[in-house]
């Protein structure tokens, strides 16, 4: 019984999901993008939990869904976007025909990965009873400070210029 629920779950946080990224991507209003952001942030959370990852889920709502996603809008708002009314036409341009190749062939290799299962995965040092053994907070800190040290500061650096940036450019002429 707890198998059939757990489908159940993963089924509809799936589509839940997915719903909400194509949302995001469709709307023109960028508020309305962000709160579709957030939930498919927090459907990323109950996947996590669904992998009994319960601290990756934690930290997916607080980071992602809490921290990042207040400054987004927080960037939104300071920037002022207005929305557009206007009526477009389909134009194709060359960028938008070979954005639409790379995506049906990224869309054919997912489908292909699936049908084959071709991609069995590599087993890292890592293994479920390593993980349940020491905790998972401890097994995500210790990758995080010693293998992961030098890309988690760059991600860091690279999220101060970003905000850097959004001041600077939310700053009006004088």
């Amino acid at each position: 019984m707890g198998s059939l629920f757990h489908w159940i779950v993963f089924i509809l946080t799936a589509l839940t999901a997915i719903f909400a990224a194509v949302m995001v991507i469709t709307r023109r209003n960028p508020i309305h993008s962000a709160l579709f952001l957030v939930l498919n942030f927090l459907c990323i959370a109950v996947l996590y939990l669904l992998l009994n990852s319960q601290f990756i889920a934690i930290i997916q709502v607080m980071i992602y869904a809490g921290a990042i996603m207040m400054l987004v809008i927080f960037v939104i708002m300071l920037l002022s976007v207005e929305e557009e009314r206007r009526t477009y036409k389909v134009r194709l341009s060359p960028a938008k025909v070979i954005g639409l190749v790379v995506a049906l062939i990224l869309f054919a290799e997912l489908v292909y990965g699936i049908a084959l299962r071709v991609l069995p995965g590599v087993k890292g040092e890592f293994t479920p009873e390593k993980i349940a053994q020491m905790g998972d907070i401890k097994a995500v800190a210790s990758l995080l400070f010693t293998r992961f040290l030098f890309p988690f500061e760059v991600a860091s650096i690279l999220l101060l210029v970003g905000i850097i940036g959004a001041v600077i450019l939310s700053k009006k002429e004088r």
